[in-house]
Order: structure tokens, then sequence, then C-alpha cells
């Protein structure tokens, strides 16, 4: 997901990526228990295992809900963050595309919910003049599925994550980066972000849908770069 961030991002910072249980080269089962606080407990103990003492954290939607639990719960580690088309609390909307999204692996089964999932991530135009690689992302997405019951569990920790109550105390330098047109993740949840974290500067683009770090690498690349390179 993130290599069209990686190589930008390596000409200037150390990048350390990792795969969530039961995706890419991590195998194994999202924990039933724990939600979001069990995931940043990987990325801690990950973090020890490298030697990192301090980092900047970037995540995408469940991503940057690490991110915020990681610097609420352990402040000294986090450096700076990068959160995109992230929230504090699951927007009602957002609870009705995962219905969707249930539905649709239950009643429909895999195919019909690795198709439909780029529908909440990529803008339509964009969809449309990337035809080939829409398929291609379908058929891998299809080859690698992570199981039901990872997406259950995964949806559930969304779901449950609320951290507004600590939102104030979240005081590191942080870039918020939402669109307008994301389908899944009203951008008014970044404003709330915006408004409720003493340090945070939002990014509000008027195009690039959920994955916007894809559809506009570039413009996405030099906004995280030049935040990140501030002294």
């Amino acid at each position: 997901y993130w290599t069209p961030q990686i190589e930008a991002l390596s000409e200037h910072f150390r990048v350390v990526t990792y795969d969530h249980f039961g995706t890419g080269r991590s195998p194994g089962e999202v924990p039933e228990q724990g939600g979001i606080a069990a995931m940043a407990d990987d990325v801690l103990e990950l973090a020890e295992e490298l030697g990192l003492t301090t980092f900047s954290f970037m995540g995408h939607a469940l991503g940057g809900l690490i991110g915020l639990e990681i610097a609420a719960r352990q402040p000294e580690v986090i450096d700076r963050l990068v959160l995109i088309n992230a929230w504090d609390k699951a927007d009602p909307h957002s609870g009705r595309c995962f219905d969707v999204r249930i539905a649709l692996l239950k009643n429909s089964g895999v195919p019909a919910f690795v198709k439909a999932q780029p529908l909440f991530l990529y803008p339509a135009v964009w969809m449309s003049e990337n035809a080939e690689r829409m398929n291609a992302e379908e058929a891998h997405a299809a080859a690698h599925f992570q199981g039901e019951q990872n997406i259950m569990r995964r949806i559930a920790a969304l779901r449950s994550f609320d951290i507004g109550d600590r939102l104030a105390e979240i005081t590191h330098q942080t870039l918020l980066v939402a669109t307008k047109d994301d389908l899944l993740v009203p951008y008014t949840r970044s404003v709330r972000l915006s408004n409720m974290m003493p340090h945070a500067e939002l990014a509000l683009l008027d195009f690039g849908a959920h994955a916007v770090n894809i559809v506009d690498a570039p413009k996405f690349n030099k906004l995280v770069v030049d935040f990140l390179s501030r002294v």
C-alpha cells in the first residue's frame, strides 16, 4: 500500500513499514480482544526490537488510530505524527460503509467483497482511468484474502475506538491529511482532530478520496516530506 511513498521518503529518512497480522508477510490472526490498543502494542514491540527509542509515525485510517493510541499512551516515543483520513471516533457514515462491506462478505462472498473494495478507496474518474490496475488489485486481493474472521475483528476495532477525551493530551506536531471526496471517512473527522489536538495542522485536499497517497502520490509525498523536514 505504501509503495508510492517508500522511495520518496527513503531519500530523506529511514523508513520502516510492517504488515498487520493476517496481511502480507505477517501471517496469523487479529487478536480477538484488545482492538486498536493491541495493534499499538505490536508497533511498540517492533520498535523495541529495532532499537527505535523515538520515531515519527505515519498511519492511514486504522493506522492513524494506532498512531493516536501510541501518542496518547507513550508520548515519549513519538516525534511527529502523520494521520491520513483518521478519526477519534468512527463517524456514523463510516459505520454504514462497514455494514455494507460486512453484508457483501457474508451474503455474496469474497469475490463481491474484493470487487467493491476500490469503491471505498478511489475517486470514480481515477478508477475509470486505471481500469487495468483495478482488475489487477482485485485479483491480488482475492488471492491474498486475509480471512473473514480477521476482517470482522478489524472492523470491530475500528468501531470501538474512541480517543476523543484524550486528544487534548496529544501535543505532538501532527499533520492531518484528508480529502473532501473520501467516500468512507467524512473529512469532518479530520477537521475535528485539528480542532482538538493542540499542535495539529490540516491539509484538506479536494481530490484523492480515501487512498489519496496512491491517487496523488507526488502531492502527498511533498506534504509529508516538507512536514517531517521542518526544523
